[in-house]
């Protein structure tokens, strides 16, 4: 990874030169980081549905304390009182589940490999979890379990009380190897558990190497402890052991490869001759770094907390799924062919949810880092002929939408080019006139009536027919984006703006709402708004007829002008949190979600209307959206373990509430503006990669002064709604003056209003140059 080096390093914290009340002071904000935020989540009801990821930014593999049984998607819960291992996972989600995956759990008093009764009880007061370290006491055989990770490697540290010592590997059922090697002290082994998206060769290849010899060595196969050094099984493990004396530490290097046991050994060479403190150091530092891009004052110890746990989310997926070979060498094991090929990959990500905000801050803040991830794209459609829609670690059917169009367009049109941007407009244009054969979410579902008719019909068995064609229209307009700034010729750039057009297709004038059309050009009968599913995706009308990302100003034109499309807006606040579950036969968690969260329909656990509010700035009413963004920061989120209203979703969540916080947010990746809303803290500095700062000064913030009274940008008036990636990478400063009061005149002019294509099309640029310059 080559990354500029804006920071000063240490081997334990970013030293960064700020200045509080004139004060220098070291940075370090990775201490405010609660991994254990949004684990307090059941099936029924989610907080965030994550699990505590131990691991570094993008690592390979994240480790995790295991509290769910083997395959339960719900590793670590906070509720939970007894930890059955620790396990390398590699889950995006609870829905997705794992893949990859195996366990090492310590004994004491005599050797057990069942689940169930090898657990033992722990409390949260004896459990320390932070990004890079996490240490539980586990009180019923008086152990303590520590662990650090490397991208691809970890190191344990178990301190054993006096008296017979033992560690279980557990490497999972549905298919597994291991081998017990005790005169090198060391277990190897393979886990082919899946939950999908792999070729029939798909292994994860692990190392174990342990400082201290074995008295004891047993393998397990089904059940049943041999003495065989060897098993390969439904479901196998290992059990080795020795004497120990009270206070006694054994370490136990791991690595691993979906290479080979050849790979996952070179990988074990991450930990060096490092002791565990330093790789403890180490990870410190690698947080640090990444975190220190973004540096915010002037809020409360909870808030400060919730920021930069937000932003640790941010920087977990996608993960790296490549590693480097013994000359020096990027490869990655394809999940889409199998074969073991050059070049960057990354996974673990649904586009649905995460082109929205999260690959946008990478764009901003996280170039470099992002280049890697648009490579590893194109040697995704390389290799199995699509761009992914959901990666887990191939493709997986899940969701709607074409949004990889969203997040290679939103990169490129950035400056965050691959080298091959014609074989990048190559499959979004395929992505376009093609489905999966075998995963119906990769490609376009329904993209021939799509084409033809302009919309995909409700009555044709697509399901959530409506989301589709909104997220296609949007998908289309990034498309024409692209063809402009490639030069393509002038009919080919017109055809995808026609289609760009297609949210058009389903309003239906009668409710100002949008609704599943049927495919004699019918509008579906009956209707219900509140309906969630049906023609749309975890979510009803009122969440949905916003997705128009690329034109608000045309949306604002077929409700009737400003003053209708607020008046939509405000009803989805008005409307009490009333809901139609007749599609899923029975309240789904999102539906829940918004029920219990008190802002009447409005439906923040789930990402489709998670812009809404911003759209308050294109109908000339920015104070609405200052009010109701610091709502959602204040009541939805926190620093917890119940932490997030619905699913935080691989940064998505995560990344919504570190854009805002700063006060601004991408509505429509594809253009270079972010939407203003108002800043949560009193000062932010970004520190971009080609060595600018941009600073927000709000001195006057605070719980009662929510509102924007005016705003300087490098010492000139400032009333636009929007700012641009360009008045951000050149650096400078934005000076906000907050106010109790919402000031009503400013930001209401037309021409403060953010891009909406309907406007570019009746003021044309030339092709390829962004509409707000």
């Amino acid at each position: 990874m080559k990354i500029t080096k804006i920071l000063c390093l240490t081997a334990t914290a970013v030293l960064v030169t700020m200045y509080t009340r004139g004060e220098e002071r070291a940075f370090d904000p990775v201490e405010y980081v609660n991994p254990l935020v949004g684990t307090q989540s059941t099936y029924e009801l989610s907080t965030g549905n994550t699990y505590p990821a131990i691991a570094r930014p993008w690592g390979m593999n994240f480790w995790t304390p295991q509290t769910g049984k083997m395959g339960n998607g719900w590793i670590y819960v906070y509720t939970a009182d007894k930890i059955r291992g620790f396990k390398q996972t590699h889950q995006p989600s609870p829905w997705i589940n794992d893949y990859g995956q195996f366990s090492l759990m310590p004994l004491t008093g005599r050797p057990e490999f069942d689940e169930n009764k090898r657990a033992s009880w722990f409390s949260h007061k004896a459990e320390t979890a932070k990004p890079y370290y996490y240490s539980v006491y586990l009180a019923d055989y008086d152990v303590t379990t520590e662990i650090t990770p490397t991208d691809r490697a970890a190191m344990f540290r178990f301190t054993f009380p006096k008296g017979d010592s033992y560690v279980v590997v557990d490497a999972f059922d549905r298919g597994s190897f291991v081998r017990v090697i005790p005169e090198e002290n060391k277990i190897i082994g393979y886990t082919t558990r899946n939950s999908g998206g792999v070729p029939k060769n798909f292994k994860n290849y692990f190392v174990i190497v342990f400082d201290k010899p074995f008295t004891f060595c047993k393998t397990v196969v089904n059940g049943s402890m041999t003495d065989a050094s060897e098993q390969t099984g439904d479901h196998t493990g290992a059990v080795i052991g020795f004497g120990t004396r009270r206070g006694e530490v054994v370490h136990a290097r791991v690595a691993s490869s979906f290479i080979s046991f050849e790979q996952a050994q070179l990988n074990l060479q991450e930990l060096g001759r490092n002791s565990f403190d330093r790789i403890v150091a180490q990870g410190k530092s690698a947080w640090n770094e990444a975190m220190s891009r973004i540096y915010v004052e002037g809020g409360s110890d909870d808030q400060l907390s919730t920021f930069y746990s937000c932003l640790y989310r941010s920087l977990l997926f996608p993960r790296k799924f490549y590693e480097i070979d013994a000359r020096g060498t990027v490869v990655h094991y394809s999940p889409y062919n199998g074969k073991v090929l050059p070049g960057y990959l990354y996974t673990d990500t649904g586009f649905w949810d995460t082109f929205r905000s999260l690959f946008p801050l990478l764009n901003l803040m996280y170039p470099s880092q992002s280049r890697e991830m648009q490579e590893g794209l194109l040697n995704t459609y390389r290799e199995s002929g699509f761009f992914p829609e959901w990666a887990s670690p191939g493709h997986r059917g899940c969701m709607v939408g074409n949004n990889s169009a969203s997040v290679l367009t939103d990169a490129y049109l950035k400056g965050v080019k691959v080298g091959d941007a014609e074989m990048l407009y190559e499959g979004l244009v395929h992505g376009t006139q093609a489905v999966h054969p075998k995963v119906s979410s990769t490609g376009r579902l329904g993209y021939e009536y799509y084409n033809r008719l302009g919309y995909v019909p409700y009555d044709v068995k697509i399901n959530e027919s409506a989301a589709r064609t909104l997220e296609y229209a949007y998908d289309d307009w990034c498309i024409s984006r692209l063809a402009a700034a490639l030069g393509k010729p002038r009919s080919e750039v017109e055809l995808y703006e026609k289609r760009a057009m297609n949210y058009r297709n389903l309003f239906d004038p009668e409710t100002r709402l949008m609704r599943g059309r049927n495919r004699n050009g019918a509008f579906m009968s009956p209707f219900s708004p509140l309906k969630w599913g049906d023609a749309f995706t975890e979510g009803n009308s009122w969440h949905y007829t916003w997705s128009v990302f690329h034109d608000p100003q045309g949306l604002v034109d077929l409700m009737g002008g400003p003053d209708g499309f607020v008046q939509m807006l405000d009803s989805v606040f008005n409307v009490p949190p009333l809901f139609d579950d007749s599609y899923y036969g029975g309240i789904i968690h999102e539906i829940r979600e918004m029920q219990v969260m008190n802002m009447g329909n409005y439906a923040h656990g789930n990402q489709p209307a998670q812009h809404m509010i911003y759209l308050y700035d294109y109908a000339g009413q920015p104070w609405k959206a200052q009010y109701w963004l610091r709502e959602v920061m204040n009541r939805l989120y926190n620093n917890r373990a119940d932490g997030y209203c619905g699913d935080e979703d691989n940064g998505q969540t995560s990344a919504w509430y570190v854009f805002s916080a700063l006060g601004f947010y991408p509505v429509c990746p594809g253009t270079d503006q972010y939407v203003m809303g108002a800043p949560l803290f009193r000062k932010a500095v970004l520190r971009f990669e080609n060595g600018k700062l941009f600073t927000i000064e709000a001195p006057e913030n605070g719980p009662g002064n929510r509102y924007i009274r005016s705003a300087s940008l490098n010492g000139e008036k400032y009333t636009k709604n929007y700012l641009t990636h360009g008045n951000l990478l050149r650096g400078g400063k934005l000076q906000v003056k907050m106010d109790r009061v919402p000031n009503k005149k400013r930001g209401i002019a037309p021409e403060d209003f953010p891009y909406s294509f309907s406007t570019e099309r009746k003021h044309p640029v030339p092709p390829g140059q962004p509409a707000d310059k």
